[in-house]
């Protein structure tokens, strides 16, 4: 899995193509490591508790639960879960977010520009705010807030609800200003994405769980009081709709359409009024789960996160898990997959599953693939699989190796491989994030671990200094190669 980019531009260069148009579409070096074969054991530097692909990544923690609890007793519940930053607006990419996954959920926020490490982190939704739990999801939105919502819904639940935070870089502790956007119906939520034309996607994580689009009425809104004001939902149906996934099933694929569960206000419509749910002193919700079987949706067996990615021709594919699905209901030999659908055709496809190669042996990957949960991607367009299973035993990050970006992995060359893998006990990685203004930057949680010390832990790639030779020896070549030219 080696590579020389540095080198490659260089030959490039050779035959009259420049060095910036080398890196136009080669913008990180977390691509350029060799497979890990097994997964870690136990950590002695919890610190630093990530056994990586490469030596010339590093990791370093920059946030920790014990020392955030210290700071402010009482502030952090712990569970730290998906990871997103303010990706536009003032100081874009200076803070990271993350909610808690607890009974007493609440949001930190981490300033990257703080060089203290004991005040760069502020909680600044305090846990149990408005009877918040399970924080799971995290996403930055178009306008410019940050976007939580809760993993947790079922039959006499009032939660599945989806949150705005709408002064997520200014609030103090405990100042943010926290709004339940209840256009969105309720689900067990965990992975939310928007698409280039701006409209939402979520899942219900359950066996059994759907795939979810919002369409705003108000796409450009400039907050999300407009953009969630009133809006219509649509579930997934592949086919002839209704399956349920299970684990002992083939994968779900094929032509798909978007079936309304909603009116173009965001109200039940005339098929899923009977999923309406009384929470009581004159609230009401639709339940999205009810609502999805009424219209025949498709059942994934507990879809987890999703992932965006654009290709070169600026058309767009929507990545998700289903960290329960299996084809004989053995875990022993492997479980899950990752599907694609294309936002633009609505063909679903498989991605990856237990059948696809590991790049580090060349057969099957089978067992070593297991509960695909968070999805990421980085600057180069990969998609990183991160698995929900034991720290110390069997917790690993897997890239997808999809050298033509075509959705499968099944050309030459193609596979996964074990990219990173987690030595804490009982803990496993969340929220796996790629910087987006430095492509050689990464951030993923060490989430709760049997020390009860959840940490933050940022990942560096750099170039190998035997590439920077190989370049500086091609651009020598390139420079007399032009000096004869010019003589001509």
């Amino acid at each position: 899995m080696q590579t020389r980019k540095l080198a490659i531009a260089a030959a490039i260069g050779l035959m009259g193509v420049s060095a910036q148009q080398a890196f136009a579409a080669d913008l990180t070096y977390f691509d350029n490591f060799t497979p890990l074969s097994a997964s870690a054991g136990a950590t002695s530097t919890p610190a630093t508790p990530i056994t990586l692909s490469s030596p010339f990544f590093s990791q370093k923690t920059i946030a920790d639960r014990a020392t955030q609890n210290l700071v402010s007793p009482g502030s952090n519940s712990g569970s730290w879960d998906m990871i997103t930053a303010n990706e536009s607006g003032p100081d874009a990419g200076r803070y990271l977010f993350m909610p808690f996954e607890t009974g007493s959920g609440g949001v930190q926020r981490i300033d990257l520009w703080d060089s203290n490490y004991a005040t760069r982190t502020v909680t600044i939704v305090a846990p149990g705010s408005q009877g918040f739990v399970s924080g799971d999801a995290s996403r930055w939105t178009p306008w410019g807030s940050y976007l939580t919502a809760e993993e947790s819904w079922g039959t006499g639940s009032s939660k599945g609800r989806l949150f705005e935070i709408t002064n997520s870089t200014t609030a103090g502790a405990n100042g943010g200003t926290f709004i339940q956007r209840n256009v969105i119906p309720r689900v067990s939520h965990e992975g939310l994405a928007f698409d280039s034309n701006k409209n939402f996607y979520f899942i219900d994580e359950l066996n059994g769980g759907s795939v979810y689009k919002y369409v705003s009425a108000n796409p450009n809104a400039t907050s999300g009081d407009a953009y969630f004001s009133k809006g219509q939902t649509f579930v997934l149906k592949v086919g002839a709709g209704g399956q349920f996934e299970g684990n002992n099933g083939p994968a779900i694929t094929g032509a798909s359409t978007w079936e309304a569960i909603t009116t173009a206000t965001g109200t039940a419509n005339a098929a899923t009024w009977s999923a309406m749910v009384n929470l009581g002193g004159g609230n009401f919700a639709l339940d999205g789960r009810a609502a999805a079987d009424l219209v025949g949706g498709t059942g994934y067996n507990r879809p987890e996160d999703l992932e965006i990615q654009t290709r070169a021709d600026g058309s767009q594919v929507l990545y998700f898990a289903t960290t329960d699905s299996d084809i004989n209901g053995n875990t022993g030999d492997g479980r899950s997959r990752v599907y694609t659908l294309d936002v633009n055709t609505g063909a679903v496809r498989l991605f990856a599953d237990a059948s696809t190669i590991d790049l580090a042996t060349g057969l099957a990957v089978g067992g070593g693939f297991r509960n695909a949960d968070n999805l990421s991607i980085d600057a180069n367009g990969n998609i990183y699989i991160i698995e929900d299973r034991d720290g110390a035993v069997d917790d690993d990050i897997w890239f997808a190796r999809d050298l033509n970006k075509d959705g499968d992995l099944l050309d030459a060359g193609e596979g996964l491989a074990r990219w990173a893998t987690n030595g804490t006990p009982g803990s496993e990685f969340t929220g796996l994030y790629f910087d987006k203004f430095n492509p050689n930057v990464a951030y993923v949680n060490i989430q709760h671990p049997a020390d009860g010390v959840d940490r933050t832990i940022q990942i560096t790639a750099v170039p190998e200094p035997e590439s920077y030779a190989m370049f500086l020896a091609g651009l020598g070549l390139m420079g007399l190669i032009a000096r004869r030219r010019s003589r001509v």
